[in-house]
């Protein structure tokens, strides 16, 4: 998936802080480090393929909708749709 928008440089390196640093997104996602430090510096760009990994690693402390703010509804259409879960609310109903 090929998409011109980088992500926001600042909310990435936010990110890879919020999910432990370097080394531990690196395992996470399965590339080096180095990779996730490119990444972090804007010498790579953020693959839009890592962008849930990445927002679970941050535990929601980033999204993907501010890593790619104008680009995420055509990268995930379903997070543009509401959810179909039903709420605890309604279950205890």
């Amino acid at each position: 998936m090929s998409h011109q928008e980088e992500p926001i440089q600042t909310e990435v390196a936010r990110a890879i802080a919020a999910g432990g640093g370097p080394a531990k997104v690196a395992r996470k996602l399965g590339v080096s480090t180095q990779t996730v430090c490119f990444y972090r510096d804007g010498k790579r760009k953020l693959r839009a393929e890592h962008g849930a990994a990445i927002e679970l690693l941050a535990g929601g402390a980033v999204t993907r909708q501010q890593l790619w703010p104008t680009s995420w509804p055509q990268i995930w259409p379903e997070l543009t749709r509401p959810a179909t879960n039903p709420t605890p609310e309604k279950l205890e109903a």
